[in-house]
């Protein structure tokens, strides 16, 4: 009798920890059902249907949390609505998963840029190049050139107003 809590308790663990090791799916398996949904959202997103886009792409992470794809494309969305923080969070958990993906730093990039952030968008320019090496690579050509036209935020001009008489 005085051993039976004990014996319960070691039994809860070991149920635990084999039941755990048997549900897990490597990271590298994305969800069919979460890349069908991706796809929707990027017809969506080329259509220029961004509230459609948006929910495919969030019903692709409800369906699969791991996948990246979905968290760039949610940037990308946010992107076209000027949520250039927003853009920033969603490709911080892409890094999260994957922090050597050269698309997630070009977006992140890109919005970094419009925010006026630029020395840190080079600093992502300067880790794209380096992952990419002697060849060339469309996120880092895109924020280049980016960076080289300066935050559109920043460039917008504030209304000219005439001094206050009193």
């Amino acid at each position: 009798m005085r051993l039976l809590p004990i014996a319960v308790a070691l039994g809860v663990v070991g149920a635990t920890f084999a039941s755990s090791g048997t549900s897990q799916v490597p990271d590298a398996q994305i969800s069919a059902q979460s890349l069908q949904w991706q796809k929707v959202g990027e017809a969506a997103l080329a259509a220029g249907n961004l509230q459609a886009a948006d929910d495919a792409f969030e019903t692709a992470l409800v369906l699969d949390p791991r996948n990246r794809g979905a968290f760039i494309a949610l940037a990308r969305v946010a992107q076209k609505q000027k949520l250039y923080g927003q853009a920033i969070r969603f490709t911080n958990k892409a890094l999260a998963l994957e922090p050597n993906d050269p698309v997630a730093l070009g977006v992140q990039g890109e919005a970094l840029v419009e925010l006026g952030a630029v020395t840190r968008a080079q600093q992502n320019l300067a880790k794209i190049k380096a992952l990419c090496g002697a060849k060339t690579c469309a996120p880092a050509t895109s924020l280049s050139a980016l960076i080289q036209r300066g935050p559109a935020m920043a460039k917008a001009e504030a209304p000219a107003t005439a001094p206050k008489k009193n």
